[in-house]
């Protein structure tokens, strides 16, 4: 089994502004900078075959690229305890529709619906039974921070393995594809 997700990558200047930010949370699992990214779509663990099928319907998706910036900085929570904590992206009605059509093609070769709603994000780092009075004072000084704009001209198909110390990604496609 090979577990699947689709995303953006981030040019190596943001990602590297991003580290910046790391520290400051105690008992926070900081996501290496090789692994920055802006989910589109996680699919979860899928066979071979199905993989190939995620892969083929992938290709059909086309999209002008997409200007983003990232703003802002939060959290994800579930029964007063954190578990994530990201920077957001402003809303782009490109954006939105780039998942929208990578939904579209998923549920096409028989993937069930996503159920979530789109929130585009970076995680940045990932806790254990985290409370939100330490994570506090580091969303209170990265509140504000906003990146330069830049240019998604490309989505990618990462597999991601779970290890100890976190997940680790592989790009496995990227679309659309450079010839």
């Amino acid at each position: 089994m090979i577990r699947l997700f689709f995303g953006l990558e981030l040019p190596g200047d943001l990602r590297e502004r991003i580290m910046s930010l790391g520290g400051g949370i105690d008992r926070a699992r900081f996501v290496p900078a090789e692994n920055l990214h802006i989910s589109l779509r996680f699919i979860g663990e899928v066979d071979e075959p199905t993989m190939q099928d995620i892969a083929y319907a992938a290709d059909d998706v086309r999209f002008e690229p997409i200007a983003l910036t990232l703003s802002g900085a939060g959290h994800f929570e579930t029964r007063n305890r954190v578990y994530a904590v990201w920077i957001g992206v402003e809303p782009s009605a490109a954006l939105t529709g780039l998942r929208d059509r990578i939904e579209t093609a998923m549920v096409r070769c028989g993937l069930p619906p996503e159920k979530r709603k789109f929130k585009p994000h970076v995680i940045i780092a990932r806790m254990n039974q985290g409370r939100a009075h330490e994570i506090h004072p580091w969303l209170t000084a990265n509140t504000m921070f906003r990146a330069v704009p830049f240019l998604a001209q490309r989505f990618m198909l990462y597999s991601s393995v779970l290890g100890r110390e976190g997940s680790s990604y592989t790009a496995l496609s990227e679309y659309p594809r450079v010839s």
